[in-house]
C-alpha cells in the first residue's frame, strides 16, 4: 500500500490543482482551439533563452572529452560554483567566495536541500502569505511545520504579526521576492524591519533563525524596482534560486543555494546541503547545464514583454471590472474574487472555466478570495481574453 499520507494530499481538491489545471487546458485546447481557451494557469515563461544560453548549449553539445558526462563533486563543478558566487556578489553587494555555494536541481531542489540540512524534527519555518503552494510540501518533507503569518494590505511584509510567530522552535523564515502569486517586492526597510525583528529574538533566546531568499524572479522587475540585499544586513541568511525563470530554462532544473559567508556556521551549513544532495537523490545538479551556465549565466535579457503583458492584463481586468494588485515584479497577477463569492476562490475559479478561461485559486497559495493569472502567455490569449472575462461577470 502507498503512504496514507501521501494518498490523502494526492486526494486532496487543492493537491496539484495548477498542474490539473495545466493539462484541463490542453484537453479545451484540442476541443476548442487553442485560440479560444485562456490559460493563465501555470508560471511556464515563454520567452524563449537568450542567445548568449543557446550559443552556450551548441558549445556544450559538441563537447567530445573523456567523461564529459561523468560524475563531477556533489556541490557542483568548481567553475559553476566560482560563476554562481560571482553572480551573488553582485547581486548581494559582498564577496562571496566559491565554496559558499552548492550547485542544485533548481531552486525546488535547493530548498529541499537547504531544509534538509537545517530541520530538525518540530522546528518552525515562518512563511508570509500568500506564497508558493508547494512550500508546504518542502518544509513538512523534513520534519518541519509551516507557521503561516499575513502581510500587509498591500502584501508587504508586516513585522508584527512575524514577531507574534516567532517561537524557540522557529528555525527560519522564507521569502520569495518578486513574489510568487502577488508580484510584491520588498523593499530594503521591508528587509531591515524583519531582520531587527529576527535580531531582537535571537538575542533574548540564543537561535538566530535563517532567512531563506527564494529568488527564482529576482531579475524580473518592473518600474526600475530591484530586491533588496539580505546579506550585508543579517548574517544568518540563504539565497536559492535557479535559472527557470530569468532564462527561462524551467525544464532544465538548474539551479543553486549560496550562504552568507558571514554566517558562523556557513562551512557546517554547506557541508549539510551538499549532503542532504546525495541522500535525496539528486546526487548533483544536471552536468550539463551546470556547464551553460557557466558560460551563459549573464546572459542579456529583455523582460519588456512581461512589463508590456502586465499592463495589457490589467486592462483587461479593469475591463471587465475585477479589482487585482498591481505586481511589481515575476509575471502573476493576484486579481480579488468578486464580493458576491463571498471569497470562495474555487468556485469562482470554476466558474470562469465554463468560459474556457483557465487561472489558480488562491487558497493554493495562502490567499483565500483572490485567484492568480499567470501572464507569461502570448498577447493574444490575453487580448482575446477581454470578452470572456466580461462576459464571465455579467452573468454571475
Amino acid at each position: 500500500m502507498i503512504s496514507n499520507k501521501v494518498k490523502q494530499l494526492v486526494e486532496s481538491p487543492s493537491s496539484g490543482v495548477i498542474r490539473k489545471m495545466f493539462e484541463e487546458g490542453a484537453v479545451l485546447k484540442a476541443k476548442y482551439g487553442a485560440d479560444k481557451v485562456y490559460d493563465f494557469s501555470l508560471g511556464n515563461p515563454d520567452l524563449d533563452p537568450p542567445e548568449a544560453v543557446i550559443n552556450a548549449i551548441k558549445e556544450v553539445t559538441a563537447e567530445e572529452t573523456h567523461l564529459c558526462h561523468g560524475y563531477m563533486p556533489n556541490a557542483g563543478y568548481p567553475e559553476t560554483r566560482k560563476a554562481m558566487a560571482e553572480k551573488t556578489s553582485k547581486e548581494q553587494g559582498v564577496d562571496i567566495p566559491f565554496d559558499c555555494v552548492v550547485m542544485a536541481v533548481g531552486a525546488a531542489g535547493a530548498l529541499n536541500a537547504t531544509f534538509k540540512a537545517l530541520l530538525n524534527d518540530g522546528d518552525e519555518v515562518i512563511v508570509p502569505c500568500p506564497y508558493f503552494t508547494e512550500y508546504d510540501h518542502y518544509i513538512h518533507n523534513h520534519g518541519g511545520e509551516i507557521i503561516r503569518v499575513k502581510t500587509k494590505d498591500d502584501f508587504s511584509l508586516d513585522p508584527a504579526t512575524i514577531k507574534a510567530a516567532l517561537s524557540e522552535k522557529t528555525a527560519a523564515i522564507l521569502i520569495n521576492s518578486p513574489n510568487n502569486p502577488t508580484g510584491r517586492i520588498y523593499t530594503d526597510s521591508d528587509i531591515q524591519a524583519l531582520v531587527d525583528v529576527l535580531n531582537e529574538h535571537g538575542k533574548k533566546t540564543g537561535r538566530f533563525p535563517y532567512i531563506i531568499c527564494d529568488e527564482p524572479y529576482r531579475a524580473i522587475t518592473y518600474g526600475g524596482k530591484k530586491v533588496a540585499s539580505v546579506f550585508p544586513k543579517y548574517e544568518n541568511a540563504v539565497v536559492v534560486t535557479s535559472f527557470a525563470k530569468n532564462l527561462s530554462l524551467p525544464g532544465e532544473r538548474i539551479g543553486y543555494i549560496c550562504v552568507n559567508p558571514a554566517c558562523k556556521e556557513s562551512k557546517d551549513f554547506i557541508a549539510a546541503a551538499i549532503f542532504a544532495t546525495r541522500i535525496l537523490g539528486y546526487v548533483n545538479a544536471p552536468a550539463f547545464f551546470q556547464k551553460v551556465i557557466t558560460k551563459s549565466w549573464d546572459a542579456k535579457c529583455d523582460y519588456s514583454l512581461y512589463e508590456k503583458r502586465c499592463k495589457e492584463i490589467c486592462e483587461v481586468m479593469d475591463y471587465a471590472g475585477l479589482k487585482y494588485s498591481v505586481p511589481e515584479g515575476a509575471f502573476y497577477l493576484f486579481v480579488k474574487v468578486p464580493s458576491k463569492w463571498n471569497d470562495d476562490d474555487m468556485a469562482f475559479v470554476n466558474h470562469l472555466k465554463k468560459y474556457n478561461i483557465l487561472c489558480a485559486p488562491g487558497s493554493g497559495f495562502g490567499g483565500k478570495g483572490w485567484i492568480r493569472l499567470a501572464y507569461c502567455v502570448s498577447e493574444s490569449t490575453i487580448l482575446n481574453s477581454k470578452e470572456a472575462f466580461k462576459k464571465a461577470m455579467d452573468e454571475q
